[in-house]
């Protein structure tokens, strides 16, 4: 007898076009109305069909919360998935297919005949129904989770399409059973009634909630994967929540125009990636002279130029950092998990409004298409600020002030001239070449960082960081796989830190730091957060942890990785 238990990894593979996101989506729904945990991450080509992609679902003990190699069911689609996955399968891996398309020497391979049960039931269309089906057959799952996900997502197609969808899902699942049952497999995983109440999100929903909680009113984008999912969940909440979505012709013009929202009154939102944000730099500098706020989500992905478009990496940090010419201050995000994910959004709303400057929100193809459950409570809602003044008369728009923000007006809202101008420019925004008032201007924008740095989030401490002798630093969509990795690990004498706000750093971080050998770990070639960390904070980096493959890292390579880099 075969038994499962505590965590199984299921992959679902084959290529573009044959149904793995709906065969994903079912199942990630089902299984939390089950009461399980779950995390989902994928990995897909640049291709609308052909090719292989995967997708990863555990079922955990606890809370799963990153992308293991290990692969204990294999549904596979067609032949191509084999030698793609080939180095995650194992001896423990039981591959699902139909046995004159998949072929793999050696490997446990179960019959599972799509095509012919679908065929009993008059169209090929319901062979994703029975693969899901019959994965939660094997899984000794109930029937009426699946049953009512089949009747709430096919209602508005008729009767008959959820009544052949029903006879699908029995099909499949009779036939799980009866592989578990001829098999002998024993699957024991432990339910969490509470999951039935958590949401179940993605990254892309949580920075879309973010925003919407930010009081986000504007958005425009040129849509570049794999930051587009961002714009077209707040186009699908626009209508609800009084949104205005802009699909510009380019991404100099999307930047631009919200900029001229934030002049207006608006609170709007950029989204891009790399390669888009590269042609967003002259609006960022613009946004830093003239002082009008600005947020923007860079969806990160491997570069230069269109690199691997559908893969993850951490490699634009660099350039979000630097982007715009000339000095001035702003602010960067970057979330790990789903509820960081829409705190930070919500962080950088605040910070682009409060200190009048541009702020940004870096994730990764990896954190944006992952999928896991949360409790509601998790999603806190920070109150949203406007900071804006009714102006009189005799409103200047870049007063000198002693913290160097200006008080920021709007046309309309008051008696005043709201000027700005891109030229270097005095209290009024009249056009200056006077070196005083160059000067003055320049410093006085320069004094927020102060500000910032003082505000900036602390970064959170993975196991007990005070008596640690060697501390690994991560960022970014890295949290939960250093979380895993130190848990499995388990040695007091190792912690972990997350940052969520990578710029600018608060200087309180430094003290974490004192007397502890300092790895850092992230996804680019250079280690640039490491570089960050040494110039900000004054700190020594023993060794650097990079990855800069496309792939994120998995649980047991960050174990390895660790161990060996505190041998």
């Amino acid at each position: 007898m075969k038994r499962f238990s505590g965590d199984i990894s299921i992959v679902l593979g084959g290529a573009a076009g044959q149904g793995i996101q709906t065969v994903e989506a079912m199942l990630v729904s089902v299984l939390k109305a089950e009461g399980y945990r779950i995390f989902a991450c994928k990995e897909y080509m640049s291709r609308i069909r052909g090719g292989s992609n995967s997708t990863e679902i555990r079922i955990g003990r606890g809370n799963p919360l990153a992308y293991v190699e290990r692969i204990d069911f294999l549904l596979a689609l067609d032949q191509g998935v084999i030698p793609h996955l080939r180095e995650r399968i194992g001896k423990q891996t039981i591959i699902l297919g139909e046995k004159d398309k998949v072929q793999h020497e050696g490997a446990h391979i179960i019959d599972l005949p799509f095509t012919k049960l679908s065929a009993e039931l008059g169209n090929p269309i319901f062979a994703s129904t029975i693969a899901v089906g019959a994965v939660l057959g094997m899984l000794g799952a109930e029937r009426k989770p699946f049953e009512d996900y089949l009747q709430a997502h096919f209602a508005r197609k008729g009767e008959d399409v959820v009544k052949k969808n029903l006879e699908a899902a029995a099909k499949g699942m009779d036939f799980g059973s009866h592989i578990a049952f001829m098999e002998g497999f024993e699957v024991s995983l432990q339910k969490d009634e509470t999951v039935q109440g958590e949401l179940l999100l993605d990254g892309n929903t949580a920075l879309g909630l973010g925003a919407i909680a930010a009081g986000c009113d504007f958005a425009s984008s040129y849509p570049m994967s794999p930051g587009t999912g961002v714009l077209t969940y707040l186009a699908s909440q626009a209508q609800k929540f009084g949104i205005v979505i802009d699909q510009a012709e380019d991404e100099i013009a999307a930047i631009n125009i919200a900029i001229g929202a934030w002049y207006a009154g608006a609170r709007a939102l950029v989204t891009t990636s790399g390669g888009g944000f590269a042609l967003m730099c002259e609006g960022v500098s613009l946004a830093g002279m003239i002082e009008t706020p600005v947020v923007v989500h860079i969806g990160q992905r491997p570069g230069p130029a269109t690199g691997l478009p559908t893969r993850t990496e951490q490699a634009d940090l660099n350039l979000v950092l630097y982007a715009g010419h000339g000095e001035f201050p702003r602010a960067i995000f970057a979330p790990g998990t789903p509820a960081q994910a829409f705190h930070a959004m919500q962080q950088a709303f605040e910070a682009a409004d409060a200190y009048q400057i541009p702020a940004f929100v870096l994730s990764d193809q990896y954190m944006l298409d992952s999928i896991s459950t949360l409790p509601k409570e998790d999603l806190e809602c920070l109150p949203v600020t406007k900071h804006v003044v009714e102006t009189d008369a005799a409103y200047r728009r870049y007063v000198v002030t002693e913290d160097g923000i200006s008080p920021r007006g709007i046309p309309g809202f008051g008696q005043g001239m709201v000027g700005v101008d891109s030229d270097e420019h005095d209290e009024e925004a009249h056009i200056t070449e006077s070196a005083l008032v160059r000067i003055a201007m320049h410093e006085k924008r320069l004094r927020k960082l102060d500000l910032m740095k003082e505000s900036a989030l602390m970064p959170e401490e993975i196991e007990a960081v005070k008596g640690a002798k060697t501390l690994v630093v991560t960022w970014g969509s890295n949290r939960g796989i250093l979380e895993e990795a130190l848990g499995k690990i388990k040695d007091e004498s190792v912690a972990g830190l997350h940052f969520c706000q990578v710029y600018p750093l608060n200087p309180k971080a430094k003290k974490l730091f004192s007397k502890k050998k300092i790895i850092v770990m992230e996804n680019n070639v250079v280690g640039q957060f490491a570089d960050l960390l040494e110039r900000d904070l004054d700190i020594e980096v023993s060794e650097r942890i990079l990855k800069y493959d496309g792939s994120p890292y998995s649980v047991e390579e960050t174990v390895e990785k660790i161990k060996k880099a505190i041998a």
